[in-house]
């Protein structure tokens, strides 16, 4: 008995450990066989809080302290937020985006993709003030307008530059304002050679072993030479023209040549030289033209970054406008088909009581089909509508919550009751002192000033004053090998070590200095004459330029004076439109229930008054559109609107805008319409007519 139950308990603790390692085995296999479930930073990325773009990270390069090899060093410039910000979680509610017009500016500044771009060329522009500090030319910015925000109809967007086209402040264009297709190239920065402002720093170390075999019967069969050297430099240009350099030279050479009367032989030289343009190059101007004309370049950077966001946040303003357009065209559609279906809901019942003739069903039912189309080109211009909002609002529409959200807009167009009477000089003059064109238009012509003086300069020929100083030094040991007749008797060569060799050179033992002039007269000089009147007239066409972009913005502002009494004469006209509508449907109801009149004029009348508040709503989109081209034409989007430029630079909103004449809307008009419209009744047969 005693075995039997030893051997059933071998076998169950066997078994149970073979289902312990095929089981979980299996558990594992099942496992790598399963899909993997898409994660959630797949799905939706997490939305960020604001991250603020910092615009003066790169403003000031590296230096080598206390970092000696920091100036060597790349630097990381950190991936942009790809992530939507927070404020869209605290505006969505029951998975719907419900956002007034001061919510939309404030999700453009943070998220909108066209700002967000722009606010690169404000360090690309600091870039080019380091090369110009180094005594480079600058590589251009591209000042253009980037229009990425498909939809509304913002004015005053200018073409998109990358450096070499119209818009940039590029030396290869033809700088900012340049016109429609700019200039092949330009003179900008043109002028003398500039030096290195950076020092640079030379050196070289070379060891040589060379051994020659030789001729002569007298020497060594073979000529063994060992040279050391040891090379520095040092040269640096400054601002006044002037260029500094300094050169220190070094060998050592031990040989076993029978000729040399030094083995090791040991000899230093140095020389520090000093020059000076007196003509062409003379002066600050013509070296710092690029410093000043990247420092300018900053400033249109400035400028046109502020014009990008005054055209982006008009966009918005006008897609929004869009939006509650089409929202409130959908409603005055519903409200139209319902007319148009419960005049065929009256029409059949009076047919089936034979009082009213069959084809008024008819004319009934082909009033609701088309109602019914209207509806639907309006719906779907309203989705529509929607996308273009969060794709103007958002950085990214992967978020499955966002792309299906609807937007429901929360204000409402608001027409004062009076409206405010400016003198169109007034309004003139403020735009003329606050558009960022005519800012940007003025710096560059300031450039092209810079650049007519430097060309000026460029004309007179080259003459350098310079002066050096220099030293050598000698030194080793008396080589014993030396056997020619020229050699010294033995011992008597002192040994001079390497530090009496430098000393040499400093105690004016073998000194070495003088003064001079070179001249460098070019006899015909047609490329630096033609230089010179090409930015001279690159000047006066600039002048030209910007006088014309006065008038058409005087023209502008006019315009837009216009536009708004025009726009505001038009909400009236529609006002008193509607209200006649209103009650000529509610008369010929009156009148059709007496049985003085027909269907068919009910029907016209409820087209009436459809077409009436279609032509309501759009009256009052043009007038808000017009105000929004005044306030741009003007440059006061900005001061109007509340809008503070470090927001914008920074992607961080901590002051909400405020944009005037509009108002809230009631809560119980915020309700989000019907994704699909309402099908019409099912046709039925006309009854047949009572014997």
């Amino acid at each position: 008995m005693q075995p039997s139950i030893l051997t059933s308990a071998c076998r169950r603790a066997a078994a149970l450990f073979l289902a312990g390692v095929i089981v979980p085995s299996g558990w594992a296999q099942d496992a790598s066989q399963m899909p993997n479930a898409p994660s959630a930073q797949a799905q939706k990325p997490a939305p960020s809080a604001a991250q603020p773009f910092e615009i003066k990270t790169y403003s000031t390069p590296r230096s080598h302290f206390p970092n000696p090899i920091g100036p060597y060093t790349a630097r990381t410039v950190s991936p942009p937020s790809l992530a939507n910000t927070g404020r869209f979680e605290q505006l969505m509610r029951d998975g719907k985006l419900y956002i007034s017009m001061n919510d939309a500016v404030a999700l453009a500044l943070e998220n909108n993709l066209d700002i967000a771009i722009a606010r690169y060329n404000l360090n690309i522009a600091d870039t080019d003030i380091w090369r110009a500090n180094a005594g480079q030319a600058t590589r251009g910015v591209n000042t253009g307008i980037v229009q990425g925000t498909p939809g509304g109809t913002g004015a005053g967007v200018g073409s998109t530059s990358t450096g070499g086209g119209a818009g940039g402040t590029t030396a290869g264009t033809g700088g900012a304002g340049a016109g429609t297709s700019g200039l092949v190239t330009s003179t900008s920065g043109v002028g003398a050679a500039i030096p290195s402002f950076d020092p640079i720093l030379t050196g070289t170390l070379q060891w040589d072993r060379n051994q020659s075999l030789g001729t002569n019967v007298f020497a060594n069969p073979a000529t063994f030479t060992r040279t050391t050297t040891a090379d520095f430099s040092y040269n640096q240009g400054f601002h006044s023209g002037t260029n500094l350099s300094v050169g220190f030279n070094n060998n050592r050479i031990s040989t076993n040549s029978t000729f040399q009367s030094l083995s090791p032989l040991l000899t230093s030289n140095f020389r520090a030289t000093i020059s000076q343009p007196l003509l062409s190059g003379f002066g600050l101007l013509p070296n710092t033209r690029f410093i000043r004309i990247a420092k300018n370049n900053r400033e249109i950077s400035d400028v046109a970054f502020r014009l990008q966001v005054i055209t982006t946040v008009n966009q918005i303003q006008n897609i929004y406008w869009d939006l509650v357009n089409a929202y409130e065209n959908v409603k005055v559609q519903q409200d139209s088909l319902t007319l148009a279906n419960k005049t065929l809901s009256d029409n059949q019942k009076q047919v089936e009581i034979g009082t009213l003739a069959p084809i008024e069903v008819v004319r009934a039912r082909s009033v609701v089909a088309t109602n019914q189309q209207s509806l639907i080109v309006a719906q779907t211009n309203l989705q529509l509508q929607q996308l273009l909002v969060k794709n103007a609002l958002s950085r990214t529409l992967v978020d499955p919550v966002l792309a299906d959200a609807e937007v429901i807009p929360t204000d409402t167009m608001l027409v004062p009751d009076n409206e405010p009477v400016v003198p169109i000089q007034d309004l003139v003059n403020e735009a003329l002192s606050h558009r960022a064109e005519l800012a940007e238009s003025r710096i560059d012509l300031t450039n092209r000033d810079i650049t007519t003086r430097s060309a000026k300069n460029a004309l007179l020929p080259t003459l350098n004053a310079f002066a050096y100083y220099g030293g050598a030094g000698l030194g080793g040991t008396q080589n014993t090998d030396c056997t020619s007749n020229g050699c010294p008797p033995p011992n008597t060569i002192p040994a001079t070590s390497y530090g009496g060799t430098i000393g040499q050179m400093f105690d004016s033992t073998a000194p070495d200095k003088g003064v001079g002039l070179q001249l460098n007269i070019p006899l015909r000089n047609r490329s630096a004459q033609a230089d010179q009147v090409r930015a001279q007239l690159e000047y006066r066409q600039a002048q030209m330029r910007l006088q014309q972009q006065e008038n058409q913005i005087r023209i502008e502002v006019r315009n837009a004076q216009f536009s708004v009494q025009q726009n505001r004469a038009s909400v009236e006209a529609a006002r008193a439109a509607v209200e006649l509508g209103k009650q000529s449907l509610d008369a010929e109801q009156k009148k059709y229930g007496l049985g003085a009149s027909t269907t068919t004029l009910v029907l016209q009348n409820e087209r009436d008054l459809t077409q009436a508040q279609s032509n309501l709503v759009s009256a009052n989109s043009a007038y808000e559109k017009a105000r929004v081209e005044l306030d741009r034409a003007t440059g006061a989007t900005l001061d109007r609107l509340g809008i503070l430029m470090a927001d914008a630079e920074r992607g961080q909103v901590t002051k909400m805008p405020s944009v005037p004449y509009v108002a809230p809307r009631p809560p119980e008009q915020q309700t989000p319409v019907q994704p699909q419209a309402q099908q019409p009744p099912a046709q039925q047969p006309p009854p047949q007519p009572q014997q």
